[in-house]
């Protein structure tokens, strides 16, 4: 297990590294980077003075040592709109964020996991049917679409739900069942087709000789060896959806991160967009770090090597 998580870890590190890099050549790409974050009709000398304020006229070198060390101390710059340190303004938007993915991620898996049990226990019956539609709508639906529509039906016809904003309890019910239709869909297929691999092996065959009741052997051994898959799953796409969700919060006016990297790429703010980038980025990754802790920890076989 020591040679899994050091493994683990190096490549966290790896792939952190490999963000920074993006994210500093992510203003550069189109060559002066003053002249991206400037109005276009900037001043030759406004552009000279930007250029100089940020550092960007001494050597690409010495700028990636200076921005890799910044970061390193937890300095991720500084806001060009809101003229604040960049951290403090993600930390604003982080629970809003975190909600949206927390209530998705429940929703998932209430609905995910008794479907995928169930379906994949009694394969050809009509929950089986359902379970295999859900798996199939969840990944085919554009997530764009089905939140237009669910406001048009819920908020505009029904006048059931909020169209948008995060005023009451009630408005996070449609982007948050929006944001986890994709991963209800993988979680039923993954469910189902681990359950029913599980229920032709020799200690299912067992179970069942000794007159063990149904309950006991779907919910005690099936969905416990199948558990293993799962929690590498739902750790992912947790870490997906917090990092993930711009379009959603955009759609429904949601005041988390994705809706404020919008924000920010549609005035300029580059730095600030970086910072989310960087952000969302740790937190993915110590997220899929964790998420591999707790598949050593559930899976016997990694525990003990």
């Amino acid at each position: 297990m020591q040679r899994y998580l050091i493994s683990s870890l190096v490549q966290a590190v790896l792939v952190l590294v490999g963000v920074l890099v993006l994210t500093f050549f992510m203003v550069r790409l189109t060559g002066d980077p003053a002249r991206v974050m400037l109005a276009r009709e900037a001043s030759p000398k406004q552009v000279e003075e930007f250029r100089h304020k940020m550092g960007f006229d001494r050597p690409l070198l010495v700028q990636f040592i200076d921005y890799f060390g910044h970061v390193l101390v937890g300095d991720f710059g500084k806001s060009l709109n809101y003229r604040l340190p960049a951290v403090p303004l993600i930390l604003e938007r982080l629970p809003a964020t975190v909600q949206l993915a927390s209530v998705a991620i429940v929703m998932a898996v209430v609905v995910a996991v008794p479907l995928g049990l169930i379906g994949g226990s009694r394969p050809g019956s009509p929950i089986d049917i359902i379970s295999r539609g859900v798996g199939l709508f969840g990944q085919a639906v554009p997530a764009f679409w089905l939140a237009l529509i669910m406001i048009i039906v819920f908020a505009v016809r029904l006048h059931w739900l909020p169209t948008s904003g995060r005023d009451t309890p009630q408005s996070v019910l449609m982007p948050a069942f929006v944001l986890c239709l994709p991963t209800m869909g993988r979680l039923v297929r993954l469910t189902r087709s681990s359950i029913l691999e599980i229920m032709g092996d020799d200690y299912i065959r067992t179970a069942r000789s000794k007159g063990l009741p149904p309950r006991v052997i779907y919910f005690r051994h099936a969905l416990k060896n199948a558990a293993i898959g799962l929690v590498s799953v739902i750790g992912v796409q947790f870490g997906y959806m917090l990092g993930g969700s711009v379009i959603i919060e955009s759609v429904f006016a949601w005041p988390g991160l994705g809706r404020m990297a919008i924000e920010a790429i549609s005035i300029r703010d580059f730095p600030l967009v970086q910072a989310i980038a960087i952000f969302s980025s740790l937190v993915v990754v110590g997220l899929n770090l964790l998420t591999d802790i707790g598949y050593a920890l559930v899976d016997p076989r990694i525990r003990y090597e």
